[in-house]
């Protein structure tokens, strides 16, 4: 039981008699189904501002990123093709809605050209985060440039391709590639410091 979904603990019992799949639930939600979509958003809603905090300066905007994102996902759903998880297609949607309003904002914009990063390599990883836990080490990464903090998000905890972000963040990707070499250098030497 632990393993399962939330929306089958559902709002009340008739809820859980009718939405015992993600197909189930999504079509009751793209039949614009008001308890459907209560159920699709209490199910996802706590995951998903978690993924939002990762991207916002501040809760305010981690709460706007998340509410736009779930206006996108019902907006959407009836695209949703079951091919992959449910989970996932709307995790997809909330990072592509807090990339854009990061691209509105500009928060992520640095001028890279001043920077002396072409030592860095795409091999070099970031040593000494195996025991810290996960909301320090987004800590860290909040403090970076916010570019390379940025990539860094997308590339690592997102699994994005250089492509991908090079495409959702307007930069080539060879910049894609140096950002992420520049995050990870400055990471190193945070850890460095540390440990130190």
């Amino acid at each position: 039981m632990k393993n399962q979904p939330k929306y089958f603990l559902a709002i009340n019992m008739q809820s859980k008699v009718k939405y015992k799949t993600d197909k189930d639930l999504v079509n009751a939600c793209v039949q614009g189904k008001r308890d459907a979509q209560e159920v699709l958003y209490k199910t996802y809603a706590d995951k998903m501002f978690a993924i939002c905090k990762t991207y916002a300066q501040n809760r305010d905007d981690a709460c706007e990123y998340l509410q736009l994102g779930f206006i996108q996902v019902f907006t959407k759903l009836n695209q949703f093709s079951f091919t992959g998880s449910l989970e996932g297609w709307i995790r997809r949607v909330i990072v592509t809605t807090a990339l854009q309003e990061l691209r509105k904002q500009k928060h992520y914009q640095v001028n890279i050209d001043d920077l002396n990063i072409s030592h860095y390599t795409e091999e070099d990883e970031i040593e000494g985060f195996q025991g810290l836990p996960f909301n320090k080490v987004i800590e860290y990464v909040n403090e970076l440039p916010k570019k390379a903090g940025l990539v860094l998000k997308l590339f690592a905890i997102e699994g994005y391709s250089h492509q991908e972000i090079a495409k959702q963040l307007s930069i080539s990707i060879s910049t894609s590639k140096s950002q992420l070499n520049y995050a990870r250098s400055l990471l190193k030497k945070r850890v460095s410091d540390l440990n130190g």
